[in-house]
């Protein structure tokens, strides 16, 4: 916990901002990691699919199958994520959606964003340096209204921070802080990750051994523990604390099972 209080320290002084040699520099124990960081390298994860199964308490109330595929984008080597939607027993009216996520294969910059969901609502996003430009259209909109928005300090997609420790290295012992950002936000906000320990976690009624890390905001509540693999499918547990003091449990296992 002293790494913690220390990383929010220099949060602290740093008002958060870091740019120049700060964006990926080592200060005492502490690793930051801005979007470009040579500290992360986004080849470690290779193509694969996966399920992953939400829970709160022991109700099933969402599931969805990751899958990564690797390209090429003008020259650029990207990775594309596609995220579907499953339906499932215990939760049958929440909509189901299809998110497409491209990030640079090796930084893991965000470079575009897309969601359709079967309710009528659709986003389309280029991420473009510090420029968002797309359309957006809600469940009753008629047609799509143009999006253009700066934004002010890029960071990596919030809703798949658990990837930047492991391209980082994944050792433990080691904090590191990261920006991450959604298309909802005009500046990311920082995250610090600390890699605590090798453990072995019960994932679907399997052992499985993995390195836990800590996710926590800059206020050093906690965000969310991670149970993480150098290996597809990368993650394989998650727990996130709610508003109402429960636990959201969340399981990653290789697609089609084993």
């Amino acid at each position: 916990m002293r790494q913690i209080r220390r990383a929010l320290a220099i949060l602290a002084a740093s008002a958060g901002t870091l740019t120049g040699q700060q964006a990926s520099s080592t200060r005492g124990d502490t690793l930051f990691l801005e979007v470009g960081s040579p500290h992360v390298d986004g080849r470690v994860f290779k193509p694969h699919a996966a399920l992953v199964r939400i829970y709160r308490g022991d109700t099933l109330t969402n599931e969805w199958l990751n899958e990564l595929t690797l390209g090429d984008s003008a020259g650029r080597p990207v990775m594309r994520w596609v995220t579907t939607s499953r339906p499932v027993a215990s939760n049958p009216n929440r909509p189901l959606s299809v998110l497409r996520q491209t990030y640079d294969a090796v930084t893991l910059a965000p470079l575009g964003y897309a969601v359709t969901s079967n309710r009528g609502a659709a986003t389309s996003l280029a991420i473009d340096g510090k420029t968002v430009r797309g359309s957006r259209k809600g469940p009753n909109d008629a047609a799509a209204t143009r999006v253009e928005t700066p934004v002010n300090r890029l960071g990596y997609f919030a809703g798949a921070s658990d990837l930047v420790p492991v391209a980082a290295g994944l050792r433990v012992g080691s904090v590191m802080v990261a920006p991450v950002w959604s298309p909802a936000m005009t500046t990311a906000e920082d995250r610090i990750f600390h890699v605590t320990k090798d453990t072995v976690v019960n994932v679907e009624g399997t052992p499985v051994r993995s390195t836990k890390v800590e996710e926590r905001k800059r206020d050093g509540s906690l965000h969310a523990n991670w149970y993480l693999l150098r290996e597809s499918p990368y993650m394989v547990y998650g727990e996130v604390p709610l508003p109402d003091g429960r636990i959201q449990r969340m399981t990653e296992v290789p697609y089609p099972e084993r």
